[in-house]
Order: structure tokens, then sequence, then C-alpha cells
């Protein structure tokens, strides 16, 4: 795209059609105006198929705030949307709408409450909430849950292969494999959820981060369609990077060529004063060859050089390297606890596109409407139960158990106060037989999970650096019970409704299908 073009996809007409349609009808009955309140959730955990996620980390908030705050309705969106007709060759938008979106579109009117980047979240919990005129806040949809889904999607999937890889070092190499610019987003929620590093120049610079890669096999490639061989290319590498030195050693025949070849140019830079830093095995029986790599590298007296590990890992893989080192590494006489210290692990493709699971179900539901200076409830019923969403203005508390473990998350009303009375009733969202009780004194903490971030487009929150987030991460998954971060089969984490959300829920469900229940069939 042309620079004015993307000004325009990415501006403030990134949003769908019916956002704008939507606008101008509540800007011709006179509700562009009312203030609302949308919730963004999303309903369920990611499922890759052969297991699925037991928690969810979010991501995404600040490049959202960073766009709300550089976008607004421009002279040249105005004309494109002048442009549009309908079927009969009308225009779709009238004058009198498009001077007030003129004047008014921008996201200065809207107020933003969210958990943090890099806390753990769950299923049907307003990970964030927005409240604004209603014209404004529909528009706003779109693009919230295009930055704000996507972001936390691939921060989950780091979070589990971190976790997976015992928190070694984990390097993130999808750019390649990205979709488009998306990959850059990818990226950052990659580095919150879980990569130590990324291969990503641009993102890595941007971010703080130093960049990190080995070299690809057309380098070892190319020095043997000119006969020099593999141990030329690795020479060479060596000689222009003798302080960086990671070898890509399969190239050839990973056991019988790389790690000889490998070790002879590491014998040469200790004898000239440097370090090497290790190899990469990047096809093959990873497990087998890590093993193999280990044993040829000791014996050589390279024992803590490392092993970084790339091609398609994902958490299950990783988790099936690490069963298979345990088992056979003491059958070659390598420790395989030191073995799994010294691993690296390069995931790209199945990190990038969230293999198994490429969408996170977040949706934008209205819950409130200001009537008189007073937050009126709304609803929408669907015919499956867990799709209705909690109403009314709400606040999130997070529970923690005598052993300072998240054990649910509450909604409750915005006068509620949980933790003030003997006992705390936990209701199951959509399931009326389904309830927990606590008492008082078996909880630690109640702690409030939506902070302020904008008040009427102003930002009222600190927003801070990736490490702040991945601070923030290792806390609360550390604080959630060890079956909830099982990687297959998880747990299930509880997230409840107080009785008096529980309460106001059903009779708004009542009186909304009285109507219908009452109707008198012909």
């Amino acid at each position: 795209m042309k620079p004015r073009e993307r000004k325009i996809a990415e501006g403030f007409l990134y949003t769908d059609e019916y956002q704008l349609t939507m606008a101008q009808l509540y800007y011709r009955v006179g509700l562009h105006d009312r203030l609302g309140q949308f919730d963004h959730f999303f309903r369920s955990y990611p499922d890759y198929g052969l297991h699925k996620a037991g928690y969810c980390i979010a991501a995404g908030l600040e490049w959202l705030l960073n766009w709300m705050q550089n976008t607004q309705c421009r002279d040249e969106d105005i004309e494109y949307l002048k442009s549009q007709v309908n079927r009969t060759g009308s225009r779709v938008f009238a004058d009198d709408f498009l001077e007030w979106l003129r004047k008014n579109g921008n996201f200065d009117s809207i107020s933003l409450q969210a958990i943090p980047e890099g806390r753990v979240v769950h299923p049907n919990v307003p990970l964030t909430v927005v409240q604004g005129p209603l014209a404004i806040a529909q528009i706003l949809e779109t693009s919230l849950l295009n930055h704000l889904n996507y972001q936390t999607l691939i921060a989950t999937k780091a979070a589990r292969i971190k976790e997976s890889g015992r928190g070694k070092v984990m390097l993130e190499f999808g750019l390649r494999r990205g979709q488009d610019r998306g990959a850059n987003a990818g990226t950052r929620a990659a580095l919150i959820g879980g990569a130590d590093y990324s291969s990503n120049v641009g993102l890595s610079h941007v971010l703080g981060y130093q960049p990190k890669g080995t070299h690809a096999h057309s380098m070892v490639q190319l020095f043997m369609a000119l006969g020099e061989g593999e141990l030329e290319a690795f020479r060479a590498y060596a000689d222009v990077y003798p302080d960086d030195c990671l070898l890509l050693v399969d190239t050839i025949n990973t056991l019988e060529s790389g790690i000889p070849n490998a070790i002879t140019v590491f014998e040469e830079l200790q004898r000239k004063g440097h370090q090497p830093v290790g190899v990469r095995l990047d096809s093959g029986d990873l497990a087998y060859l890590s093993i193999q790599t280990a044993r040829m590298l000791d014996q050589a007296g390279f024992p803590d050089t490392l092993i970084v590990l790339s091609n398609n890992l994902d958490e299950l893989v990783i988790w099936q390297i690490l069963t298979q080192i345990q088992e056979e590494a003491p059958r070659y006489g390598v420790d395989a606890d030191h073995l799994i210290n010294r691993l690296v692990y390069g995931v790209g493709t199945r990190l990038i596109v969230s293999d198994g699971d490429p969408a996170l179900g977040g949706v934008y539901k209205l819950v409130a409407v200001c009537d008189a200076n007073t937050w009126v409830p709304a609803l929408k019923i669907s015919e499956s139960s867990n799709k209705t969403p909690n109403p009314g203005h709400k606040h999130v508390w997070r529970v923690y158990d005598q052993r300072g473990k998240a054990t649910a998350d509450l909604l409750a009303l915005e006068d509620e106060q949980p933790g003030s009375e003997e006992q705390i009733i936990l209701h199951h969202p959509f399931q009326a037989s389904k309830y927990r009780v606590l008492h008082t004194n078996a909880v630690t903490e109640i702690e409030p999970l939506l902070e302020d971030i904008l008040q009427e487009g102003n930002l009222v929150a600190e927003l801070p650096p990736i490490e702040g987030l991945r601070r923030r991460r290792d806390l609360d998954v550390e604080r959630l019970d060890p079956g909830v971060r099982r990687l297959m089969n998880p747990h299930i984490y509880h997230v409840s409704l107080s009785a008096k959300l529980w309460k106001m829920k059903q009779e708004l469900i009542s009186s909304a299908l009285s109507p219908i229940r009452n109707r008198v069939a012909p």
C-alpha cells in the first residue's frame, strides 16, 4: 500500500462497516452521545486439539492505547465514507452524520479500565471495560478486539512453551512465518508471554532487546558449492563472529560432520582466546541428537556450550524431548539434568500462528447504558446459556486461598465488597445448581484486577516496559495451582459471580423472556 492508503486502512476506518452504520443509527435516533459500557472478554481458553490451555496471559493493551491516542477521523476518511452507496445507488452515510463524525471522530471521550498486560486472565472475566458515547464506543470495537485478542493468544502460547521448557532460554523466530505486519504484534506478545529474545531485528530494537540468531543452511551450502566445504564455512563464521559463534550443524550430517567440524572450530577459537557459544540442531530426532551432541561436546572439553533446538517446536514437542532425554541420557553417560540446563529453544511457526487454535474467541458486548445518571444493565440472551454475557457495571476480584494460590476470579456488582462477611458465595456463571462457599478465614487475599487506564481519553496509568510485564506474568503464573498450570488436562479454574450479580442476571433473563413465555399460541 502507498503511505496515504495505509493511513486510511489502518487509521480511524480500521473497523467493520457495521460499526459505522450502527453509529449513524445511534446519531439518527439521538442516542449517539448516550454513555454505554462494553465489556471485552473471551469465552474459552485456546484448545490446541491434543491439549488445552488452563490460563491465558493478557497482552496488547499498550499498542491499542497508542492507536487510540494517535487516531482521528480525517478529511480523506470522510470523503471515502461519502462515496459509499447502497443497493439502490443512494448514499449510505448522510452529510449531517459525517459532519458530526468529522468533529467527534476520535477517542478522547473514552474511559477504559483493564486487567494490565502480563497478568493471568480467564474466560468470561472482563479484560477491558470501555465507557463512552455509544457511537464512538461502538466504532472502537473492531480495533480493540484486533489489538487485544491476537496478542493475548500469542502471549498465552509463549507462556505455555516457557513452562514446558522449564523456564530455560526461549528465542522467538516467527517473523518469516507470521501474518504480514501482524508478526510484529506476535513478537511483542511472545516477549511478554515467555520468549527471552527474538530474531526480529526491528521490533527487538524498538522494545530494547538485543536480537538473536545464528546462520542459515545456505551459508554452508554456498561454501560446499564453491568446493570449500562445511568446515571452511564454520571457520569463516567464527572469524567474523569469534565471540558469538553458534553453528548450525545439520546441513550434511549432524553427528558425523556437523559436530566434529564445530568442535574443530571451537578448539581453534579457544586457542585464540575466544569462548564458543554453542551449536544449533534444526532437524532429525532432536532428543537423541541432543544427547549425542552433549556427549561429543563434553568429551571434547566443551561441557557448557549451548545446544539450541529448533524446527517446529511447541509445548508438547518440548515436553516430549525432555521426557526422552531424562530416560535415555544416562544410557550414554550423559547427565540429563545438566543437558537440559544447557538447552535453548528456538520457536517459530507454531508460536507465531498459535498452531492448533489460531484465534482467541474474544468478544465485546454492551453490558450497561447510562440513563438519568444511573447505569442500567443491558442484557443479551443466547440460546446457548454460556454465551449470555454478565450484565451491569461490575468489579473483578481475584481470591487467594490459604496457600496463597489463586482459587477464583469473582465478578461482583460495583457496590459490593467481597470478604466483608463471614463467607463468600461463588456462583457458576451459567449453571444455577453449581456454587461454592468460601469462608473468609480460609482466604488470604482478595485482589481487585481492573485498573483505570484512560479517563476521557487521558492516560492515567503507568505502562511498564516488557520486563515489568514479564515480572507480572511470573508472579501470576507462580500463584496458580499446579493443576491449572498442567500441560495436559489442566484443572478448571473457577470464574464465579457474586450472589447479588447472579440474582440480578437471572431476574433480567426472566423479565426479558416473560412476554414470550406468556404469549398465547393462536
